[in-house]
């Protein structure tokens, strides 16, 4: 039962002793005040992290997810305003709602999809879209219902990559619903061609 400050110089030791480059022990950031810290943060993806991860000096190791000790800063994710075009019913407890949501960008006068997503609404949103989904189902695809591409969401997602499992030719990483854009109409989504630039502004 060691601090965390102590499991750490022996795992320094064990690492230091081994010869072996693919073992690497992450680095420790020291900052004198918070603003040192959260411009630091910033800088997170261009080593390929999703942040900073907060540690107490005297925290001891716990199984799960006991709360306090440690703290995940993560960076504020990408968003992208899509439309939901497919939807599928859920599990468990939202067996009988439509929960389960593919979305899509604009490409040109077409729609292709860029992302799945199964989280992020309140029980009351969800039974808003199910109610619409009901509704305004236009084709059957075994479970899966075509929609009319009318409610728009802001995705968010923590980065972009090549890829050839959606027609947009992109996929999203950690795709979540963060809120419902009932403010905005389909013509207003994000295009594909903001993705790309996106992706490229990420290489």
């Amino acid at each position: 039962e060691h601090p965390l400050s102590e499991r750490r110089k022996i795992l320094e030791q064990l690492i230091g002793s081994l010869d072996d480059s693919a073992v690497i022990l992450s680095p420790v950031i020291k900052c004198k005040t918070w603003e040192e810290l959260a411009e630091l943060r910033q800088t997170s993806r261009s080593i390929n992290s999703e942040g900073i991860m907060l540690k107490k000096l005297s925290s001891h190791y716990h199984s799960g997810r006991k709360r306090g000790d440690w703290w995940k800063w993560k960076i504020n994710p990408y968003t992208v305003d899509a439309v939901m075009i497919y939807a599928q019913k859920g599990s468990g407890r939202r067996a009988n709602f439509f929960t389960d949501y593919t979305f899509a960008v604009r490409d040109g006068e077409n729609l292709v999809t860029i992302a799945k997503a199964y989280s992020g609404l309140t029980d009351k949103e969800i039974k808003e879209v199910n109610s619409f989904v009901t509704k305004n189902a236009i084709e059957k695809f075994g479970p899966v219902r075509t929609v009319k591409p009318e409610l728009v969401f802001e995705i968010a997602f923590e980065g972009i990559a090549e890829s050839k499992r959606h027609k947009a030719g992109l996929a999203l990483r950690f795709p979540r619903i963060l809120r419902w854009r009932k403010d905005k109409k389909a013509v207003e989504i994000n295009t594909l061609e903001d993705l790309r630039q996106l992706l490229a502004s990420t290489i």
